[in-house]
């Protein structure tokens, strides 16, 4: 007999599940499956009184991933607002903000940049730099860690969210500040390396009330893109979407073809040239 339950702690290859009725269970898969993600609601089947096994996900509302050189992995499942979390300091990836945005324009998940650490001196550059993105629709809400927790909640109220960054841009620093504890393990800044150490080792939800989710992932320094198809990208770029189905090519990679709209847009000064560079990247990478 089956019952439904949530994963709310992914280690990659065993789980943790939560039933309806708040029960936690140690959950592993049938045939070493890793296809299961933080947030996924689950069926599963008892083992004994602590165990018991992962049958299959039911339908998603959406997925994300993160990838490596080698390959590509689940972050979390059923995500309806996703935040990425910059700090000036140490150096944050504009690109990994870029893909981001962009993966969740694809899952339809609302995406909300936050700038933390906002009273460092160094944050005035990145202060200037995204507003680009908020003229894109995005909103940028600026927290200094601890302080972050007020003006985070109004944000994440009735939705499952999930912080995305690199690492030591303090994702878990605001996690314990939203749950008021030392839930998520923090840690020192390496500066000689100037990234953070990895201090989540695993994608965790927390409920901060009934209707309201918070999934703390581990620092990512590359977001998992190869779901997407090239020919929809256009799609998923707010100030390109407008030049869908105006190239000549339907399959345009947007480099060398004749009468190429994106490009021709990028020559008049209409969208910014690297934008289209960025997207031509991604073309790149999905049409291996």
């Amino acid at each position: 007999m089956t019952h439904t339950a949530q994963i709310i702690t992914s280690y990659g290859r065993r789980y943790i599940v939560r039933t309806p009725d708040g029960q936690t269970f140690d959950a592993t898969t049938r045939k070493k499956r890793v296809d299961f993600a933080c947030g996924d609601q689950v069926e599963i089947s008892p083992i004994n009184t602590e165990q018991v096994v992962i049958e299959d996900f039911l339908p998603r509302q959406s997925l994300l991933y993160r990838q490596d050189a080698w390959r590509t992995k689940l972050i979390a499942a059923n995500v309806t607002r996703l935040l990425v979390v910059l700090a000036a300091v140490p150096s944050p990836s504009e690109a990994l903000l870029q893909r981001a945005l962009l993966a969740a324009e694809a899952a339809e998940i609302d995406a909300v940049i936050v700038l933390n650490k906002a009273d460092l001196p160094e944050t005035a550059a990145w202060r200037e730099k995204l507003k680009f993105y908020e003229s894109l629709g995005y909103r940028v809400i600026e927290t200094r860690a601890l302080e972050g927790a007020e003006t985070l909640k109004p944000v994440l109220q009735g939705h499952t969210n999930i912080f995305l960054g690199q690492s030591g841009m303090g994702k878990s620093t605001l996690t314990n500040a939203l749950l008021g504890s030392q839930a998520a393990r923090t840690g020192d800044i390496s500066t000689a390396l100037d990234s953070g150490k990895h201090t989540t080792t695993h994608a965790q939800l927390y409920d901060l009330d009934n209707e309201t989710q918070l999934i703390d992932s581990p620092g990512l320094q590359e977001f998992g893109l190869h779901h997407l198809e090239a020919a929809n990208l256009l799609q998923y770029f707010p100030d390109l979407r407008h030049l869908a189905g105006q190239c000549r090519f339907h399959n345009c990679t947007h480099r060398a073809e004749p009468n190429c709209a994106v490009k021709a847009a990028a020559e008049k000064g209409e969208v910014r040239a690297e934008r289209v560079e960025f997207l031509q990247r991604v073309t790149d990478e999905l049409i291996r």
